[in-house]
């Protein structure tokens, strides 16, 4: 069987001018399942190395963005401590296309819009490579944390509940 051609995001343009080493990893979409425990189960990979990009915006500060392990709750008051806030809400799905340019299931925290203050859970510091969406649903990105983290300008943080 001849393998499929994998076309380049925005995200994997963005890696390429930085020289970062990463892989374009297709996966089959679920349209009712857009978890990151279904996009891991189709990787044949533990969950904790698949992250979700949350879209957060707080009282202060605006839009911001958290980057969390697939199976983990984001603790808003965390959320809102480490981006200087004193309470933040999920941005509703409705604006997520026009503030960052990514629909759901295909948001990424390389190559928004703009960029927004971003903010990476400490437990992808952990493994050599984690993986977060390329942009569109049904494409993944794998990636060290270390790249990742200098890619979204982002830093480590507490941001899941316990």
């Amino acid at each position: 069987m001849a393998k499929q051609k994998i076309s380049k995001t925005n995200v994997a343009r963005l890696l390429d001018k930085a020289h970062v080493a990463y892989e374009l990893i297709p996966y089959e979409v679920d349209e009712s399942d857009l978890s990151a425990v279904h996009v891991a189960a189709q990787l044949g990979e533990e969950v904790d190395r698949v992250f979700k990009t949350i879209v957060l915006h707080g009282d202060k500060s605006g839009y911001f963005v958290c980057v969390v392990p697939g199976e983990s709750e984001i603790d808003l008051k965390k959320a809102a401590k480490v981006s200087g806030n004193k309470k933040c809400e999920l941005l509703p799905m409705k604006e997520l296309l026009p503030v960052t340019g990514y629909i759901r299931g295909g948001c990424s925290p390389i190559g928004m819009k703009k960029h927004f203050p971003t903010y990476m859970h400490e437990s992808a510091g952990r493994y050599d490579y984690i993986y977060v969406s390329a942009g569109q649903r049904g494409l993944q990105v794998k990636l060290s944390p270390v790249d990742l983290l200098r890619e979204a300008q982002a830093e480590y943080a507490d941001l899941t509940a316990e």
